[in-house]
């Protein structure tokens, strides 16, 4: 995987350059002009779009604009004082209505989200219903309005009758608007308003009445995506027979070959398309759509998974990897990818679990524990994303200690996409992974050999490392032991390091030290066997096992909500 990994980002833009639904240069424009306080240059593009008919543009300008308006109303304020009854400026407040809507309910999953927070929610949308048909009003012959409208709709549980009438008068505007195709996909889900056959047989008829090449021709995607999620690849295995979704992922390779690489226009298929042929196995084909995509990551599919721009990146990240290790190691010959080191880290450290050398020779089996600064419940939830069965014991002072748990998976059960996103970097790694977007510290104790070693891990980043080698000649430096040592106080709030600078030099027992570096942070001494057995975790009072959950299932556990009113299903506020 080292070896071909840097060859999978040739002619891929670097994550930096990576936005989420970005706008094209006269909207990027006009909300440079808005943040600066003048509302002209907006009025002017909207009213651009819907003099040229070109629906598709305007409804991505409604929805940037809007999004704006969210926290800088100014220009939207000073817009309507001077004309008031502006069809373009209605368009963008009844879209601003929606997103203020969610602005109060948050894309939070529902068991946190108050009672309060849902009927303000609900209050809002309820409010919105004027400010709606006004644009709708104000709008004749644009399908924009009601694809609010159906939003609207999707947020208050209104009966199938309105959605029907929503969802006609945007087709007699125009028969093949994406954005109005695309949110009915997601009334008719089964998670919403309808069943898998419904919305696969809507999806494929309007797709099918659409101009060749035209965006529409990908709108079955949407539909595999809403599938996808929900149920996993294979004959047999789900109420729609993959064939189908197989065929749909064929059809949309066929279609994105019509476009140039980094079309906007084939953007938004393309990332549906990238997630069906992951979801199919067919990473390969992924890894070449990721770079047909370039920097134009879209909202959808990626936002059912988490923060869309992360889980694009993370998804990316995952086929390279994927690509990479199923590459011969003679194969084409590329240099291995630079790991940068944290804050005083040695060149060389014992993290990596068991695995087999290049002449088929095991190296030793490495044991590793974790403490979590969190309780047992919130490390439970972080830890689903990382796709390996993991046990988990409270620890004194509200903390959790972490372990891999080998022995209580299946004998041959493979790694999934996530498996092969982290590789072989045994706990550490998944550390890495599962302390991203938290709060809270993780310190992971690793031996291997007569070797112990620390990695303290914030944020999914490796803040400081330590080895206490077997061997004396191996010591570190004063400066180097007190920079780790500084690392590590800041983290648990040790007001003086200077005496885990003097254990981090420490030349006796590795085992020892480890010891007395816990006792002087301040916490829990490791678990009793650890050095001396695997999975000491096991004899713990109280631990429990947390069974490993294929990628989507872990993401699915770990972002899903709970039942929301005539369905659980969540929809970020713009698309």
């Amino acid at each position: 995987m080292l070896r071909h990994f840097g060859a999978t980002g040739e002619h891929m833009p670097p994550d930096g350059a990576v936005e989420v639904d970005a706008p094209d240069s006269a909207l990027r424009a006009a909300l440079f002009a808005a943040r600066s306080g003048s509302w002209e240059p907006t009025a002017e593009l909207m009213a651009q779009t819907r003099t040229a008919r070109d629906w598709d543009r305007r409804s991505r300008c409604t929805a940037g604009l809007a999004e704006l308006a969210l926290h800088h109303t100014g220009w939207l304020d000073d817009w309507h004082r001077e004309r008031a009854g502006d069809p373009d400026l209605a368009l963008v407040a009844a879209e601003l209505e929606i997103g203020r809507a969610w602005e109060i309910r948050t894309a939070a999953r529902a068991r946190h989200v108050s009672q309060e927070q849902f009927q303000a929610f609900r209050a809002v949308l309820r409010d919105a219903e004027p400010v709606l048909r006004t644009a709708a009003d104000l709008n004749p012959g644009d399908p924009v309005p009601w694809r609010i409208l159906i939003a609207h709709a999707m947020g208050l549980g209104a009966p199938r009758p309105v959605f029907d009438e929503y969802l006609a008068r945007g087709r007699e505007a125009d028969a093949h608007h994406l954005g109005l195709h695309a949110r009915a996909v997601q009334y008719l889900a089964q998670k919403w308003y309808g069943s898998h056959a419904e919305m696969f047989e809507f999806a494929e008829a309007a797709a099918a009445g659409a101009p060749e090449s035209s965006p529409l021709r990908g709108l079955p995607l949407h539909a595999v995506t809403e599938y996808a999620l929900e149920h996993k690849a294979g004959r047999g295995r789900g109420p729609v027979d993959w064939s189908r979704i197989e065929g749909h992922v064929e059809a949309g390779l066929n279609l994105s070959a019509g476009y140039e690489p980094g079309d906007q226009r084939a953007s938004d298929f393309r990332n549906h398309l990238a997630l069906g042929l992951i979801r199919s196995g067919r990473e390969a084909e992924a890894l070449e759509v990721f770079r047909l995509i370039g920097t134009d990551a879209r909202t959808f599919p990626w936002a059912y998974m988490g923060a869309p721009r992360e889980i694009f990146l993370l998804m990316r990240r995952a086929v390279r990897v994927h690509v990479a290790r199923r590459t011969p190691y003679f194969g084409s010959s590329v240099p291995a990818p630079a790991f940068g080191d944290a804050a005083g880290a040695p060149t060389s450290t014992a993290s990596t679990a068991s695995t087999a050398s290049e002449n088929g020779a095991a190296r030793t089996v490495a044991m590793a524990f974790a403490l979590a600064g969190a309780t047992l419940r919130d490390v439970r939830e972080a830890i689903l994303i990382t796709g390996t069965t993991m046990r988990l014991a409270p620890a004194r002072g509200g903390g959790t200690f972490v372990e891999i748990a080998p022995s209580a998976d299946p004998p041959g059960r493979r790694k999934g996409v996530r498996g092969t996103l982290l590789g072989d970097g045994g706990l550490a790694g998944l550390a890495g992974t599962f302390s991203r977007g938290e709060k809270w510290p993780v310190l992971v104790a690793v031996k291997e050999g007569a070797d112990y070693t620390l990695h303290l891990y914030r944020d999914g980043r490796l803040v400081a490392a330590h080895v206490w080698w077997a061997d004396p000649a191996e010591m570190p430096t004063q400066e180097e032991a007190a920079e780790r040592a500084a690392a590590l106080a800041a983290a648990y709030g040790t007001a003086d390091a200077r005496p885990l600078t003097a254990i981090l030099r420490g030349t006796g027992d590795p085992r020892q030290h480890l010891d007395e570096a816990f006792a002087a942070l301040g916490l829990p001494s490791p678990p009793a066997g650890f050095g001396h057995r695997p999975e000491p975790l096991a004899e713990v009072p109280g631990a429990q096992l947390v069974e490993r959950r294929s990628f989507f299932r872990a993401i699915k556990e770990t972002l899903a909500s709970e039942d929301d009113g005539a369905s659980g299903a969540e929809l970020p506020p713009l698309s």
